[in-house]
């Protein structure tokens, strides 16, 4: 009677520790599974993972793998084949948080909850420099975008040329994601220009005879001559006196502009000879572009110029960045003589 006690007392145990050992592995088995999905596995090293347009997974998967994006990739993979992720890639910009899991990391990825990219410019001086400046926001290259802006028959579709086209860039904060196609950008960036050209701004234009493109253009040259902003109206109302009067504009960022040298400081005779339509000293009118992305504050000051009976202006020899304004060809003379001294005194020769 003893014995058999005994062995039921020993079976009663064995069971016992049966059932102890399964609950056991069944709760390593529930952390295991619970840490590869809901554990914190996103490291400290990136703020971004940037996923290329056309990756694949195993593109994916190298990059964060080989940026050490995971602590464990061999679980961030696992998670992402039981999740489907490896066909539901999205291109895109995602912000990393450190700490997240595979599972947050894997849903924002194949829900593509991308984080926008704030693309702000105020203005540059060449269309080729603002590629640039997008091409390092963004995903398509400088290269891409350019090559959209050169294209006659692209830009034509929004009223443009490849002149002029710059025009189409109004300075400002805009939030897009990093994937945006060429096409995408500059039909967002076609939407701006369209709401900042407003019926205002747009029936001031064409009360003063110009296009918004030709408006802009004029800017550019404002912006070009103008180091301070409170000067802008009068330097827009001399140039417009002076296309009016059909006189020749005489700019001499446009000069510049022409040569392509912006380290030119003294704009010398042999300077105003240069076969170019942007050279206003020898072509009466407007350039066909502009000579630099003309800032709002530059735009707003044509359209809204101060009045009055300048035809003449030459920077002020004590270098305040100012200009010295004149009616008659005597005055200015006397004020261009003045700041040619000034420049001779301090041996600028160009």
């Amino acid at each position: 009677m003893a014995e058999k006690k005994a062995k039921s007392g020993l079976f009663r145990k064995f069971i016992i520790a049966l059932v102890l050992i399964i609950i056991i592995a069944l709760g390593i088995t529930c952390f295991n599974y619970y840490m590869k999905y809901f554990g914190p596995n996103v490291t400290y090293k990136q703020e971004y993972l940037y996923i290329h347009t056309g990756a694949t997974y195993a593109d994916v998967y190298k990059s964060i793998r080989d940026e050490g994006i995971v602590k464990d990739s061999t679980t961030f993979d696992w998670a992402a084949q039981n999740m489907k992720y490896v066909h539901r890639v999205k291109a895109g910009r995602y912000h990393l948080q450190a700490g997240m899991s595979n599972r947050k990391l894997i849903n924002e990825l194949a829900s593509g909850t991308q984080s926008p990219v704030t693309l702000a410019f105020h203005t540059m001086r060449l269309k080729t420099d603002f590629a640039g400046f997008v091409g390092k926001k963004i995903e398509p290259d400088s290269n891409t975008i350019i090559h959209y802006l050169d294209s006659a028959d692209y830009v034509k579709q929004y009223g443009f040329t490849t002149d002029d086209v710059y025009t189409m860039f109004i300075p400002n904060t805009y939030q897009l994601y990093w994937n945006t196609s060429p096409g995408k950008f500059i039909k967002k960036m076609y939407g701006a220009y369209l709401k900042f050209w407003n019926p205002e701004r747009t029936e001031k234009a064409k009360a003063l005879g110009l296009s918004p493109v030709q408006v802009s253009i004029l800017a550019s040259i404002v912006d070009a001559e103008a180091l301070h902003d409170d000067e802008m109206p009068t330097i827009a109302g001399l140039y417009l006196n002076r296309l009016k009067k059909g006189m020749k504009l005489e700019s001499d960022p446009t000069v510049i502009f022409a040569e392509n040298d912006f380290t030119i400081h003294r704009v010398l005779n042999k300077y105003l000879t240069i076969n170019s339509p942007y050279n206003t000293y020898l072509h009466t009118g407007l350039p066909p572009g502009p000579v630099m992305m003309p800032s709002t504050n530059a735009i707003n000051s044509v359209l809204n110029y101060k009045k009055t009976d300048y035809i003449y202006m030459c920077a002020k020899a004590d270098f305040s960045g100012y200009h010295a304004f004149a009616t008659n060809v005597t005055d200015h003379l006397k004020n261009a003589h003045a700041f040619q001294q000034a420049l001779n005194e301090r041996n600028i020769k160009r």
